[in-house]
């Protein structure tokens, strides 16, 4: 086989077996965990809001076996396919994530946790991880030619970009802005549980980062706030960003239909990302496209979780 067709027959993804290097506590809300692998030395370099698989502990501590060390099984891109097959009792957790930072020279990765009171498996799993600890993560395949399948970030020519979401988004968000061209025009809407989960980010000087903390306020009120004041401040960038037509848009049920659309590049000057609360997100979908006329193909929004409802298997 030559080395372009194996690059097309690798799977996107594969599952890595790693190991806890080591755990901050960046605080109350956030926790990250730094993974390591020797074969994280072919993780896919694409970061930004790039989607992983967290395959955790059962409650006696084990992992299901569903190939993650067959190399036949790894080749052939079947480790889903074996999980699934595996019985519910023997299954373990499987949660999305998303990668916060790379380095394939090390050999790690981080990946933000947000933990809380009533965390699901993840963020249970996180709070009381320790450098030695293992996990099995679900990760791009840097050698396939679709390493990059799994990020929903797609500005396309837009130089100027609106980014809002809660907790949940944050370590995407972090991930996006540290990645982009200072000369972008930038504002992030970041709604945390309180003043004291407001962490560091690395991004450009110039770029307006807004910090939401909740402080016993409703879940998505100050985001919603805040994007209806950014918005009154902003007639130049929804000018930019108007659709050239009336737009309908079909309403979600968010307690029953999935919150996800991602249009791929495209022509533009704006672009809207967002992501978080599932109810929240569709609000605010729909007060830049329904109230404000933005063109519906220049916003990606993702409904990471509901309101109410536990974290969900995939």
């Amino acid at each position: 086989m030559t080395a372009s067709a194996a690059l097309q027959t690798r799977p996107a993804y594969r599952p890595y077996c790693a190991e806890v290097r080591s755990v901050q506590h960046l605080s109350p809300a956030f926790t990250r965990a730094t993974f390591t692998c020797e074969e994280f030395e072919h993780f896919g370099t694409t970061g930004l809001d790039q989607r992983i698989k967290l395959i955790l502990p059962m409650p006696d501590g084990t992992t299901s076996d569903f190939g993650q060390r067959d190399q036949e099984v790894l080749d052939a891109g079947l480790w889903y396919e074996r999980w699934r097959e595996t019985p519910t009792a023997e299954r373990s957790p499987l949660r999305t994530y998303t990668v916060r930072r790379v380095d394939p020279d090390a050999r790690e990765i981080d990946v933000d946790f947000v933990v809380h009171h009533g965390a699901g498996p993840a963020g249970a799993w996180a709070e009381t991880a320790k450098p030695g600890d293992d996990l099995v993560i679900v990760g791009p395949d840097q050698r396939s030619e679709h390493s990059h399948l799994g990020a929903d970030w797609h500005p396309g020519t837009a130089k100027r970009l609106l980014l809002a979401g809660d907790e949940t988004a944050v370590p995407a968000i972090g991930s996006i802005l540290e990645s982009l061209d200072g000369r972008c025009e930038v504002d992030a809407l970041l709604e945390v549980p309180t003043s004291a989960d407001i962490i560091r980010i690395d991004a450009p000087a110039n770029f307006r980062i807004t910090w939401l903390p909740r402080d016993g306020a409703k879940h998505g009120a100050r985001l919603t706030e805040a994007l209806t004041s950014w918005c009154e401040a902003s007639p130049d960038a929804l000018a930019q960003a108007a659709s050239p037509r009336p737009q309908q848009i079909a309403d979600i049920d968010v307690d029953v239909d999935l919150l996800w659309d991602s249009p791929e590049d495209g022509e533009g000057e704006f672009y809207a990302w967002m992501a978080g609360e599932a109810a929240t997100i569709k609000t605010l979908r729909r007060h830049l496209v329904t109230v404000n006329g933005v063109d519906r193909k220049r916003v990606a929004f993702m409904g990471y979780w509901r309101l109410g409802q536990s974290e969900h298997q995939e």
